[in-house]
């Protein structure tokens, strides 16, 4: 089986349903044995992604340095090496977005299972983002000309920030949502040129003159 395209992102998909329906089977014991069980579930989900990307040939570190936990240098190539980054902050909106999108496909869901949904669909995308086709298409098509992969450091790191988005969404009214996130793309668009909404219209389908913005043109 080749590990590119879209047979990682369906294989942590599969293990995530799997783990959905696992955990089933935990509803009607005590709270701590539940928690136990959606603990255990996320962690065999995001541990598949990890184990899929040193697959694909990704680092477990930075491999020219120490690992440190910050790396604010877009164009260091530290960066998507470190355990956070400036484009951590996409990864905090997409916990919000998932957490919308859990709330319109299941709004009878245990917030439990909603977690281990986010957690799913983001370490799907971090299996897909790192495959060899996505990223000869970043570095092909948007500003990440020096763009490599992730180390795994920095995708465990992703889902972190993805899971700091869910709770801020779950935690604060909708207004307030829609005004952090509409902030930290406003806000990373003035850093480094580049946020969740240039850098999925720049994957999708290029476009020059924001490309010549993002080089500084």
């Amino acid at each position: 089986m080749t590990l590119d395209g879209l047979v990682p992102p369906l294989l942590v998909l599969l293990a995530g349903a799997a783990a959905t329906a696992g955990r089933r089977a935990f509803i009607a014991r005590p709270r701590a044995s539940r928690r136990r069980a959606d603990v255990a579930a996320a962690v065999v989900v995001i541990a598949l992604a990890l184990l899929l990307e040193l697959a694909m040939g990704r680092p477990v570190t930075y491999r020219n340095g120490p690992l440190r936990p910050w790396s604010g240098n877009v164009e260091s190539d530290q960066n998507s090496q470190q355990l956070f980054d400036p484009y951590s902050f996409t990864h905090v909106t997409h916990g919000a977005a998932f957490y919308a999108l859990a709330r319109v496909v299941a709004p009878g869901a245990s917030v439990a299972a909603r977690v281990l949904a986010t957690v799913t669909l983001e370490s799907a995308w971090e299996t897909y983002e790192n495959t060899d086709a996505v990223v000869e298409r970043y570095r092909s098509a948007t500003i990440s000309l020096g763009y490599y992969g992730d180390s795994l450091v920095n995708s465990f790191g992703d889902v972190l920030a993805c899971l700091l988005g869910f709770w801020l969404a779950r935690r604060l009214p909708v207004r307030a949502t829609i005004g952090w996130v509409v902030a930290v793309e406003v806000a990373l668009a003035w850093w480094i040129r580049d946020n969740l909404t240039l850098n999925i219209l720049m994957l999708i389908h290029p476009i020059d003159a924001v490309r010549r913005w993002q080089m500084g043109g």
